[in-house]
């Protein structure tokens, strides 16, 4: 278990739970080492697997979907990523000196990120069952599954509170701009015109298999 935290630890750029573990081997305390498995430990294997866990549900609603508008989510999703690094660049706002990571903070990719992905699921499942009480429960889910994640980034000491918020406002705001630029401009020319289909299809196809490859390649790089 020790192995598992200090590995998902280092992959996210945090090496706090690996070093509150070796403090703990080393002054052999039972109660620290609880501390750090029960607590923050589990908190960074959580933070480490939530892009997984959101990319699982970007991709259920991809697949539900299966018409142009989940192709347009595609495209707005990485466009979206894309927009957060030219932002960084933008601020170039230093991440909290209690990381390794020495690229800059704001905004928070992963809060930019995660925020477009659930309100994209959010607006999706009110289109399909509008205003039930099934749907309210789903949204409220999803939100709420989304803010836990979001706040992680802030409990890992990854980014400040101002980071995490500016990137889950900018994540919600172009995902609503994006979803909407769809339903009132882009749908009835692209049930029209198979020009724009096959464009639309090929966009979306290029965009995810290079995010699929950086990806992996980070995770290749990170596993080092």
């Amino acid at each position: 278990m020790a192995v598992l935290v200090k590995k998902f630890a280092r992959r996210d750029g945090s090496e706090q739970s690996g070093s509150v573990e070796q403090e703990a081997s080393i002054n052999g305390s039972p109660e620290l080492r609880y501390e750090m498995v029960t607590g923050r430990g589990i908190e960074a294997i959580v933070n480490s697997l939530s892009k997984w866990v959101v990319s699982i549900l970007f991709a259920s609603i991809i697949l539900l979907r299966h018409d142009g508008a989940a192709l347009w989510g595609i495209i707005g999703s990485v466009s979206n990523s894309a927009l957060s690094l030219v932002l960084k660049r933008m601020l170039n706002q230093a991440r909290p000196a209690t990381t390794s990571r020495t690229d800059p903070g704001m905004p928070s990719t992963h809060a930019q990120s995660i925020s477009f992905i659930s309100v994209f699921a959010v607006l999706s499942v009110l289109e399909w069952l509008g205003t039930s009480k099934v749907s309210m429960f789903l949204c409220c889910l999803i939100l709420a599954s989304c803010s836990y994640f979001i706040r992680l980034r802030v409990s890992q000491k990854l980014h400040t509170s101002s980071q995490v918020v500016v990137g889950a406002i900018v994540g919600s705001v172009f995902c609503i701009f994006w979803y909407t630029t769809w339903n009132s401009l882009l749908l009835e020319a692209f049930e029209s015109s198979l020009l724009l289909q096959t464009s639309v299809f090929l966009v979306a196809a290029a965009l995810t298999l290079a995010f699929a490859t950086h990806v992996v390649l980070n995770w290749f790089r990170n596993d080092k």
